[in-house]
């Protein structure tokens, strides 16, 4: 299996496990050993009319935590409590789309499973197996009805069609104009936006056997013979706010043909980029598209071969080409602009931002005459290759010397050149300047950040390389904690190699080592250094004897193999000094 069919089949074991079957799959039959309610987080409609008891989700009561703390705990505070408010079920899901005046129907295809108890005798095989007595169990059968719904040209209020087949399910239609005018005339004359709704009107069933009366994995589809006609965003066309006016300018030629109510939706575009249906979707997905650089030319983008130039002059021959490039580009956007007056402005502003990072750009590179700088920028370079070396060994096991030459992708080289000259000068006015690195998972990020870093470090220790150019320099805050420790191991690898090349050349980076430190509360790192004598379990003191004692319990630091080499840690990794 390649990537693209491994995540398709992730999506689809999710999917199972949060929603249920889809229609034609495998498991569309199934049989269910406790009631699908508690088997399934979402995707089912509980009956409109169901008493409170049966319509409130009753896991939402649940406390997350404890409200006493725990030596477990992250920290010695009490967690927040639950909201008190009640989550009640729905009991519908709807679509609204915009249809064009020559539309005077629209085929809609209802889906869903229904569930019924049963019972067997344990000996008969089946859930619960031989000698359990009388076992209960739930089965599924799929249901699919198609309707045809007529679309008039505007109604007063909703109208209701029964589902056949459905026991009570309806499907309830609204049809209205949308006003002249609206959407600054971006949709034609006559449009009517139509919202359609599943809702299930069944009677409720007793408490033990509820779930019959609820309907499961639902969804609607809704399918035009003419093309249902894009819905216009007009929220930052003329909105104060940049960061809505800036978004509406970047995605103006994308477009929304429909809008969930209770759930998300999904449209399908013809190869004409027409969208003739649409569709809810409980768990909804999108492709981010990977970013791949143009090609760029009289740039060089090698980590190495920078670390090995030993003069201004010479890294202004490698680099000037970057900045004459992207000042050909920018002259080349502002040329193609044909907008209306409000995304003009936005338009116009963008591109003197990209001006003013140009600008920080060039400066970034004349800064590299100043022999400390270039210094900097040099080990740098140096010391990024070194730990992508090492990356390629502990992820493909490829032996540092044999991997691919470590290459900048053109943006981290460009954030780094554009901040160069703002770290290196202390009263220089561009370091009130917060940068924005905005690009996908994978995309480079870290890479980009670290490089700056380790300009940063090794600025500071070329500038004073007594015990006082020591201590914080760089705080990294992560708000996902998720992203903590494989960032935390990537910068790791990076002060190992900082490390290393220290270590070479005491007299110009210092005597005292590179080091890094993590907090992320009480239940990864200790709060307390410990002492001989005292009795607390989660002191770094503690955590080290009893991993030296027992090296199957966990390290005493949020990493189990050495960032640089990979090996997993033994009890001799670690050890105990006094303090100074």
């Amino acid at each position: 299996m390649n990537s693209v069919e491994i995540r398709e089949e992730l999506i689809r074991a999710l999917r199972l496990d949060l929603i249920g079957p889809e229609p034609g799959s495998k498991h569309e039959s199934e049989t269910l050993p406790m009631a699908p309610s508690r088997w399934y987080l979402t995707g089912f409609l509980v009956p409109y009319e169901a008493p409170e008891s049966q319509r409130r989700d009753a896991v939402s009561d649940d406390e997350i935590d404890e409200l006493t703390p725990t030596p477990g705990g992250d920290d010695d505070e009490r967690p927040e409590r639950a909201s008190g408010r009640k989550v009640f079920l729905p009991s519908s899901l709807g679509v609204s789309v915009l249809v064009p005046s020559e539309s005077h129907s629209l085929h809609v295809r209802a889906s869903w499973g229904d569930y019924r108890l049963q019972e067997r005798n344990g000996e008969e095989g089946g859930p619960g197996g031989p000698g359990a007595g009388r076992v209960q169990y739930w089965t599924r059968t799929q249901r699919t009805e198609e309707l045809e719904i007529a679309l008039p040209a505007a109604s007063a209020r909703p109208v209701h069609k029964d589902v056949p087949n459905s026991g009570g399910v309806r499907i309830v239609t609204s049809v209205r104009p949308v006003p002249s005018g609206a959407g600054k005339n971006l949709v034609p004359t006559g449009t009517r936006a139509v919202s359609i709704f599943l809702v299930n009107y069944r009677p409720h069933k007793p408490d033990e056997r509820k779930d019959e009366g609820l309907i499961f994995q639902t969804g609607l589809t809704l399918r035009s013979d003419v093309p249902f006609v894009p819905r216009p965003n007009v929220r930052g066309l003329d909105s104060e706010d940049w960061d809505e006016r800036a978004p509406d300018l970047q995605y103006r030629d994308v477009y929304e043909y429909a809008v969930g109510h209770g759930v998300a939706t999904s449209a399908t575009l013809g190869p004409d980029g027409e969208c003739h249906e649409v569709a809810t979707a409980w768990m909804p997905s999108t492709d981010v598209e990977k970013i791949e650089p143009s090609a760029i030319t009289g740039v060089e983008l090698s980590m190495e071969a920078l670390a090995e130039t030993p003069s201004a002059t010479g890294m202004q021959q490698k680099l000037s080409g970057f900045v004459a490039g992207y000042a050909k580009w920018i002259e080349e956007q502002r040329a193609g602009l044909n907008l209306p007056k409000q995304r003009m402005e936005v338009a116009e502003e963008l591109l003197r931002e990209a001006q003013f990072a140009c600008k920080r750009m060039e400066a970034g590179i004349q800064a590299l005459e100043d022999a400390q700088v270039l210094g900097a920028f040099r080990i740098a370079n140096r010391v990024m290759a070194a730990a992508a070396r090492q990356r390629a060994f502990q992820i493909r096991g490829v032996k540092p010397k044999d991997a691919e030459p470590p290459r900048w992708r053109p943006f981290q080289l460009a954030f780094l050149l554009m901040n160069l000259r703002s770290i290196a000068d202390p009263v220089n006015t561009e370091r009130e300047i917060v940068d924005l690195l905005f690009f996908p998972t994978g995309g480079g990020k870290t890479e980009a950040y670290l490089g700056l870093a380790a300009f940063a470090l090794v600025l500071r220790r070329l500038k004073n390389p007594e015990i006082s150019s020591a201590g914080l320099s760089v705080l990294m805050r992560y708000t996902l904690r998720l992203l903590t420790l494989d960032q935390l191991g990537r910068a790791a690898t990076l002060i190992c190699a900082l490390e290393n090349e220290r270590q070479k050349d005491v007299t110009k980076l210092g005597t005292w080592p590179f080091e890094i430190g993590l907090w992320v509360g009480m239940a990864a790192t200790p709060n307390r250094m410990g002492r001989k004598g005292d009795t607390f379990r989660d002191t770094a003191r503690a955590k080290t004897i009893a991993f030296q004692n027992d090296d199957r319990k966990p390290s005493p630091i949020p990493l189990e193999n050495c960032p640089w080499c990979g090996t997993k840690f033994k009890p001799a990794s670690f050890s105990l000094q006094p303090n100074p």
